[in-house]
């Protein structure tokens, strides 16, 4: 696994093949958000939308702590201050951090995300916008702002009740309250529960099955799980859908996949 020169000191961001795994690396302060680690993350993402080689990415972290959200000790006394080039860049990128946090302009393929221990405030509102979700046995969820008298501003009373039911989001931001891994897995708002320390290994095991499919296939499946959304009814989303269908159907992939099929061997896709 090769790092790559995007890694900030609180952001490790390394190529497995295919796939871009991205580590919050800040265990001394549970992984709470800094500049140093938005900055590695939005970089991260943007480089996973250019490079046609990246298929899918993880997000996972060191330490026991997956991620505490905002640091409100720092936040308290207006301590943390921002790196050089993170303020450089938020000049030109207004939204920088949202982007970081995957609450504006997600990249266009698929998000696979691995909890260990506790994913707070911010880390929960965060795993809201991946795709695949895998949580330890010991992983701890939930959407604490309102405990602090803060409001969840990375989308949580939006993206939440469209996830899991109107009344179970209800409860997650209204009480403010921790959920265990077992109620998060029954809420629907993680796919699977695995053995503490083995979610990075079940990740990588979604991020292959991802990567053996046809990459346009899978942005195509993407964009429309993105944003055809409750909000057009299904006449609307079906056309939606057809468009994104039919360049997909009309690709090189599409025929070496049918050939693969009747040949009964692997298909090799080129992402064309």
């Amino acid at each position: 696994m090769a790092e790559l020169e995007i890694s900030t000191k609180n952001c490790i961001v390394e190529q497995e093949g295919n796939v871009l795994i991205v580590t919050l690396n800040r265990p001394e302060a549970k992984n709470a958000f800094s500049p140093e680690m938005l900055l590695g993350m939005y970089k991260a993402w943007r480089l996973l939308d250019e490079r046609d080689d990246l298929h899918c990415a993880i997000l996972t972290a060191n330490g026991d702590t997956f991620c505490a959200g905002m640091d409100l000790k720092a936040g308290a006394d207006g301590e943390q201050g921002s790196t050089e080039e993170f303020m450089s860049l938020m000049a030109e990128v207004p939204n920088i951090h949202w982007q970081a946090l995957l609450r504006e302009n997600r990249p266009n393929k698929p998000l696979i995300l691995a909890v260990e221990g506790y994913a707070l405030a911010g880390g929960t509102e965060i795993l809201q916008g991946t795709d695949i979700r895998v949580g330890a046995d010991n992983a701890i969820f939930g959407v604490t702002e309102v405990a602090r008298g803060l409001y969840p501003m990375s989308g949580s009373t939006i993206r939440l009740r469209r996830q899991i039911p109107y009344c179970l989001a209800a409860e997650m931001l209204l009480c403010g309250e921790h959920i265990t891994a077992q109620q998060a897995l029954d809420f629907g708002l993680i796919n699977k529960m695995v053995p503490a320390g083995k979610t990075l290994d079940t990740a990588k095991e979604y991020a292959q099955k991802i990567c053996s499919n046809g990459p346009l296939a899978v942005r195509a499946v993407v964009k429309s799980l993105r944003e055809h959304q409750e909000c057009l009814s299904e006449g609307d989303a079906m056309v939606a859908s057809d468009k994104l269908a039919g360049p997909v159907f009309a690709s090189s992939d599409a025929k070496e996949g049918m050939r693969a099929f009747k040949e009964k061997r692997p298909a090799e896709f080129t992402g064309n």
